[in-house]
């Protein structure tokens, strides 16, 4: 960087943006080496990775605390470019001074140490899984839950301690308002669930447990992802415990499944989950690359996209409408004879079960409370580690009335707290929420997406979503995006009513 901090606004915003890209390039880096972690490096190797990860973690928040960096952000905030909090400038100003903000707070030492527990973690809580064994993975997110308190404590707060986490991922939001969604959700969910319940109506569920061969899943799987917009130019499709998207650069982007030839829909849905993931990372302008303005805004906002492309459409009956028969002649065996519409009530069918990733759209969201409220209580202090798999199981017989028969399939099944991703959860929720509002707008705005799905038009929605959600970065809060977007606050209303129009058919009510 150059010397002089009262340099021309100009200069001095083209020297913030070279920072931020170069900031960029090394936080890939440990994208590409997250990415080896899960799905190529061997199981022994894991202590070496995370001394890797966590020297690069140390000079990257180095950078962040680098007195050059605040005396560009002192200066460009007094001139016209910070000005307009949504021009290109604008948002990286404001952007930077909020995640410098919170850098300079965190102790170098807590944050190498978070990054180094982060991967033992994961490499424990893998291993731990397998074993069905919770005490070997204990004292690891004993001292997990430990440090995010630190690291909260340092941050700061203006209500509870998750806030502090909680803002990492779905910026401005707090963790009353999130309460009070979650609540009126509930609330709004328990008549449905019931309602389901109580039908007569069952669908023929053994379709999706007879065989269906992992290679010819594979290939199907990658078909249905071009067609809906996933550029496998710019990414690939690989093997991992537990499924998820990696952005690590403009032309990079990393989607992960897992595979069971007893439940194909295991792989496919989570392969269209984390494609929605994929298509918001690879519809980002790439220009603004390592800029705010070529960021995702939150969490939330991010999981909209997966949610939205895994269910809104790839659970839709229009969808398979276009793909059955394409799946019949994958499937020659498993779905000879099969209807469309017992398949499509088969693939929907509503039932309490123990695998978040794989729970219904109806009963999902309950998944999310019962960690949501646990980690809270876990970073409260209320909840000591060593009480979490009872707690678990209770939470489990209270909002989905079955119990977990052993941790790897209750407590130990998510890989989020061995990482260190506490305030995390909450999203998954809140992603719904956006999804029913997006499709909403995009139904009135494009007309009847039902029939364009029919004919394996997939493009009109994924441009809509281009040209309103993803090319805006960080230029606006999810808040703001909802409003400009959809003109609402957000709200249960539109997803319950997408709940109660699709799965009231099918129930019969």
């Amino acid at each position: 960087m150059s010397d002089d901090p009262q340099s021309d606004p100009r200069q001095a915003f083209q020297e913030l943006c070279r920072w931020s890209v170069e900031t960029a390039r090394w936080v890939s880096i440990g994208d590409v080496l997250g990415w080896d972690e899960r799905t190529m490096m061997p199981a022994a190797d894991g202590e070496h990775r995370a001394e890797q990860l966590t020297l690069l973690s140390g000079l990257i928040h180095r950078r962040w605390t680098d007195r050059r960096l605040g005396e560009l952000l002192d200066h460009l905030e007094t001139t016209a470019l910070a000005d307009d909090p949504h021009s290109d400038a604008g948002t990286a100003i404001r952007r930077l001074r909020r995640s410098r903000d919170r850098a300079v707070k965190k102790p170098p030492e807590l944050v190498e140490e978070l990054a180094r527990t982060s991967v033992l973690g994961q490499q424990v809580w893998q291993q731990a899984r397998r074993d069905n064994d919770f005490a070997s993975f204990q004292p690891l997110l004993e001292k997990t839950v430990r440090l995010k308190r630190e690291e909260a404590e340092a941050i700061g707060y203006d209500d509870q301690p998750y806030d502090a986490l909680l803002d990492e991922y779905e910026p401005d939001a707090r963790t009353a308002e999130i309460t009070a969604v979650l609540a009126d959700l509930r609330d709004r969910l328990v008549p449905l669930v019931s309602a389901i319940a109580e039908s007569d109506r069952r669908p023929a569920s053994e379709i999706l447990r007879r065989r269906y061969p992992v290679d010819a899943q594979e290939r199907f799987g990658r078909m249905v992802a071009a067609a809906i917009g996933f550029d496998f130019d710019r990414g690939r499709l690989d093997v991992t415990a537990h499924p998820f998207c990696s952005g690590m650069g403009p032309n990079d982007c990393r989607i992960t499944t897992r595979y069971n030839e007893r439940q194909p829909g295991s792989a496919l849905f989570g392969i269209m989950h984390e494609s929605g993931h994929g298509m918001y990372d690879q519809g980002l302008p790439t220009e603004f690359w390592g800029l705010p303005t070529g960021e995702s805004i939150s969490l939330g906002i991010h999981e909209s996209q997966s949610r939205l492309w895994e269910n809104a459409v790839g659970r839709s009956h229009a969808f398979w409408r276009h793909f059955f028969p394409q799946a019949q002649a994958a499937f020659p065996e498993a779905l000879a004879g099969v209807a469309i519409d017992d398949f499509h009530f088969a693939i929907n069918e509503v039932r309490p079960s123990l695998i978040r990733v794989e729970a219904d759209e109806v009963t999902y969201n309950l998944h999310v409370m019962v960690r949501f409220e646990l980690e809270l209580a876990l970073l409260n202090g209320d909840l000591p580690v060593a009480e979490l798999p009872g707690a678990w199981n209770a939470k489990y017989r209270e909002y989905l009335g079955i119990e977990p028969p052993d941790d790897a399939d209750g407590v130990l099944q998510d890989v989020h707290w061995s990482s260190g991703a506490i305030g995390y959860f909450p999203t998954y929720s809140l992603g719904n929420l956006y999804a029913a509002h997006w499709m909403q707008a995009a139904k009135t705005d494009l007309g009847d997406l039902d029939e364009q799905f029919a004919r394996g038009e997939f493009a009109p929605l994924l441009s809509w979503l281009r040209e309103n959600v993803h090319r805006h970065g960080q230029r606006y809060s999810a808040t703001e995006l909802l409003a400009k977007v959809s003109g609402e606050r957000l709200s249960s209303e539109p997803l319950i009513t997408q709940l109660r129009h699709k799965f009231g058919p099918l129930y019969g009510f």
